[in-house]
């Protein structure tokens, strides 16, 4: 027997960590009590997948293969068109070939709606959402970090001299050559945005400071309302601590006719990419022709902000048993 083989029915996460994790549960669920946001469990396998290009699912074997969900926010829209009201759900999620320092392919998301909010309002209740569990779990130090607020466009332009909404291929290959930053080959717009996001300017951007990035551009609006006050941008926010990114939220989409056709075109980039086609969730569809109410929505990392509290620097240190492991 291997010494890998000997130890491999260990957790990889220390007791006290642990510790910390079940006292950040509790903590998470006292902020939504007097706020009357619904604790609410959604089914994760189903029929339908999510079609997002950048995200992959896990699917099950069997004659009628199922989809293990990347996100709860399919099912939640539906209780909301249903008339739930606001809710929130605390739960496993799984997201195939996601494996890093920040990522695991089974991992815990904490996702939660606003009837009649903006992404404005939403965004600032991550923040107090931050505030509030770091100083139940006697860390409080995450409420003494500054915010800072970015537009997409002004985070470029800041950290890299190049205007996301503007800037054509040649420009993106410029700056890679600039920086002396070696780039995969034929890559398309926004994989070009998303590799000087994580690559240059996530990097640099600063610690021990909570940052709020916003109005991202349409090609990455996923399912974000446009900006009617710029029609070249999305509803759509991202919050960093520090380095890493924690939550991602939306001023929701609520025309089932464009979700459709997100949906579409969706599955479209996903064959330009090689990558198989999802089934739809006609469900979602249907909910949303009966009348998505006017709401903002976001997923926040749950072992992302334990890392943040605790300060460890692995994902992995901070769950129980890791996936090379479990």
């Amino acid at each position: 027997m291997s010494k890998l083989e000997g130890t491999a029915w260990k957790p990889v996460a220390k007791i006290e960590i642990l510790r910390q994790r079940a006292l950040l549960l509790a903590a998470t669920r006292k902020f939504f009590e007097p706020r009357n946001v619904l604790e609410v469990e959604t089914p994760i396998l189903s029929r339908a997948g999510n079609p997002d290009p950048n995200i992959q699912s896990f699917i099950t074997a069997g004659e009628q293969p199922a989809y293990l969900r990347t996100s709860p926010e399919f099912p939640l829209k539906r209780l909301l068109a249903a008339g739930y009201g606001d809710c929130y759900e605390l739960g496993k999620v799984f997201r195939h070939a996601e494996s890093g320092q920040f990522h695991n392919p089974e991992f815990t998301m904490l996702e939660w709606y606003r009837n009649g909010w903006s992404w404005r309002d939403l965004a600032r209740e991550v923040i107090e959402l931050i505030h509030f569990v770091s100083a139940k779990v006697n860390t409080p130090h995450l409420s003494l970090w500054p915010q800072n607020w970015l537009s997409y466009q002004d985070l470029f332009i800041n950290s890299v001299q190049l205007d996301p909404i503007t800037a054509g291929d040649a420009e993106f290959m410029a700056l890679i050559k600039k920086l002396k930053i070696h780039a995969p080959a034929e890559m398309q717009r926004d994989e070009w945005l998303d590799f000087i996001m994580s690559v240059i300017i996530q990097p640099g951007l600063p610690r021990d400071s909570i940052t709020i990035i916003h109005d991202f551009p349409t090609s990455q609006a996923a399912l974000a309302k446009l900006n009617p006050d710029n029609p070249e941008t999305a509803l759509r926010f991202e919050v960093y601590l520090g380095q890493r990114e924690l939550a991602n939220g939306y001023q929701e989409l609520t025309d089932a006719v464009e979700l459709e056709k997100r949906f579409l075109r969706d599955n479209q980039q996903r064959i330009k990419r090689g990558l198989p086609e999802v089934v739809l969730d006609q469900n979602l569809i249907t909910a949303q022709k009966q009348g998505l109410p006017e709401c903002a929505g976001v997923a926040l990392g749950f072992d992302r902000l334990l890392m943040a509290i605790t300060g460890c620097e692995q994902i992995s240190s901070c769950i129980s048993f890791d996936a090379s492991r479990a």
